[in-house]
């Protein structure tokens, strides 16, 4: 009876996590992220073009890849009602969760209809279903697609350079002002430094060394 119990407690809390999540009518954000419910969601485990980038080239014509999969995910998904379970959040405050539309895993059948790609830095939940569609040829596949993950990281190394050119000599600490104020300083080689922005107009700036950013009453990024 015991065991019974238990079994029926564990079963309860797991139905209670799947129920965590933001549930009600879907609105296409692109071909990744979505609001439901209020709530901002970024599918787990996928990874869609974005929506302003171009796929081509090795003699395949550049072709906005990015609006066509927020296009056809749209087409699939705008307006259904979705049910999600939430697994993390992410740095932009976004719910990472796993969603099902009419009780299929919407990230899957993205994946296998070719309009994303199996985000294998954070899950391996749908690497078969990406190779499957790479040998059918479905969707992106085959098309000249740069993977979404090395197209942001080409924008930001470019971004990076221009931003760089506008620091002082010798001085490459950025002084970052944060959206709820704080003051935080990022090292090169720390994890957010290349993708730190220096915005002058917003009171952001360049310091020289730790002590001078810290005396203007900068933190230290913790990472």
């Amino acid at each position: 009876m015991l065991r019974l119990c238990s079994a029926l407690v564990l079963l309860l809390g797991l139905a209670v996590t799947a129920e965590a999540g933001p549930s009600g009518r879907l609105h296409v954000i692109d071909g990744d992220t979505f609001d439901i419910g209020g709530t901002r969601v970024r599918l787990h485990g996928i990874d869609a073009p974005e929506a302003e980038q171009m796929c081509g080239g090795d003699g395949v014509p550049m072709w906005g890849c990015g609006a066509w999969v927020s296009g056809e995910v749209r087409a699939r998904y705008d307006g259904r009602r979705a049910r999600c379970e939430t697994l993390d959040t992410d740095r932009y405050g976004r719910a990472v969760a796993r969603c099902t539309v009419g009780g299929k895993d919407m990230g899957r059948s993205l994946v296998q209809a070719g309009l994303a790609f199996a985000y294998r830095q954070y899950s391996m939940d749908y690497d078969l279903d990406e190779k499957r569609a790479a040998v059918q040829g479905r969707g992106l596949h085959g098309a000249g697609v740069q993977s979404p993950a090395a197209f942001r990281a080409a924008a930001r190394t470019g971004a990076a350079a221009v931003n760089a050119a506008t620091a002082p000599q010798g001085c490459v600490i950025k002084g970052n002002i944060s959206r709820d104020g704080k003051r935080i300083y990022h090292m090169p080689g720390q994890t957010y430094y290349e993708a730190t922005r220096i915005n002058p107009a917003r009171g952001e700036r360049w310091f020289c060394s730790e002590a001078e950013a810290r005396a203007a009453g900068w933190r230290r990024a913790k990472r």
